[in-house]
C-alpha cells in the first residue's frame, strides 16, 4: 500500500519473476506490485482461469506476463512448469514461493494423514520442487532471489493447526540451509512470516478460529495483502543485498523473533 518511492521505482527492470499462488490473495498483490516495478511475471496458479485473468491485469500495465497453470504438490507439474517458464521467458531471475492451502481447524488427533500429507505436499514440498528445478538456473546466471512465504504458524504453532503449522516450519527451516548453501553464489534467499491476512484462504476459515489468532495480535487487526507484497518485493529486488537465510516478520507485532 506504500507509494513506489525514488529507490523502488521501476528498480525490477529486466527481470522476471515466477509466483506461486499468484492468481488470488497475497500472490496476485505480489505479482502486481512486480510489474509496477518493471519486471515481467510468470504467473503460477492451479487455478487456470485466476491465471488468465491475472496474466491480462498485468499485461494491461505494459509488462509481459505468461499464464503457467500447475498444481505445485504435483513435482512433475512443477518440473513442466519451470521448464516452460524458461523457454518462454528465457530467466528466472526471481521466485517467489507463495502458493498455500488451509483446512478447518481440528486437533492433531482429529486430523486425518490425508489433510496432514496435503498440507506438507503444497506448502513444504512445493517450495523445494521449485528451489530444485530453479536454482541451478540461477546460480549459472549468478544471480537470483527466492523468498519463500511462511507463517506465523511456523515460529510459534496455531492451536488446531498442526498440519499447517508443521509444513510452515518446514519452510522456515529450509530457507535457512538453503540460503546458506547459496550465500556465495549471488542467489539470496529469505522467507516472510504473515501472520493473519485477508485473504481468501482465510475467509475460508471458521469465524472461531480467526478471532483466536487476531486477538494474538497487538495491532488488532488483519494485514492487507499489499503490505505483505511491499517486504517481498524488497526481497525480490537487487537492493536486498546482504540479507539471506533470514526470517522476516510481518504480523502486526506478534513474532518478533
Amino acid at each position: 500500500m506504500t507509494a513506489q518511492g525514488s529507490t523502488g521505482a521501476r528498480d525490477m527492470a529486466g527481470r522476471v519473476a515466477l509466483v506461486t499462488g499468484a492468481a488470488s490473495g497475497i500472490g496476485l498483490s505480489t505479482s502486481r506490485l512486480l510489474a509496477e516495478r518493471g519486471a515481467d511475471v510468470v504467473v503460477v496458479d492451479r487455478d487456470a482461469a485466476g491465471c488468465d485473468a491475472a496474466v491480462a491485469a498485468l499485461q494491461a500495465t505494459g509488462q509481459r506476463a505468461w499464464a503457467v497453470p500447475a498444481d505445485v504438490g504435483d513435482e512433475a507439474a512443477v518440473e513442466a512448469a519451470a521448464r516452460r517458464a524458461l523457454e518462454e521467458a528465457g530467466q528466472v531471475d526471481v521466485l517467489v514461493n507463495n502458493a498455500g492451502i488451509t483446512a478447518l481447524a481440528a486437533p492433531l488427533w482429529e486430523t486425518s494423514t490425508e489433510t496432514f500429507e496435503a498440507m506438507w505436499r503444497v506448502h513444504l514440498m512445493g517450495t523445494f520442487f521449485f528451489c530444485r528445478a530453479l536454482v541451478p538456473h540461477m546460480i549459472e546466471r549468478g544471480y537470483g532471489r527466492i523468498v519463500n512465504v511462511a507463517s506465523v504458524a511456523g515460529k510459534e504453532g496455531n492451536t488446531g493447526s498442526s498440519a499447517y503449522s508443521s509444513a510452515k516450519a518446514g519452510v522456515i527451516g529450509l530457507t535457512k540451509s538453503l540460503g546458506k548453501e547459496l550465500a556465495t553464489t549471488g542467489v539470496l534467499v529469505n522467507a516472510v512470516t504473515p501472520g493473519i491476512i485477508n485473504t481468501p484462504i482465510m475467509a475460508s476459515a471458521t469465524p472461531e478460529h480467526v478471532a483466536r489468532l487476531q486477538a494474538k495480535i497487538p495491532m488488532g487487526r488483519a494485514g492487507e495483502p499489499e503490505e505483505i507484497a511491499e517486504l517481498i518485493a524488497w526481497l525480490s529486488s537487487s537492493r536486498c543485498s546482504f540479507s539471506t537465510a533470514a526470517v522476516f516478520d510481518v504480523s502486526g507485532g506478534r513474532t518478533t523473533y
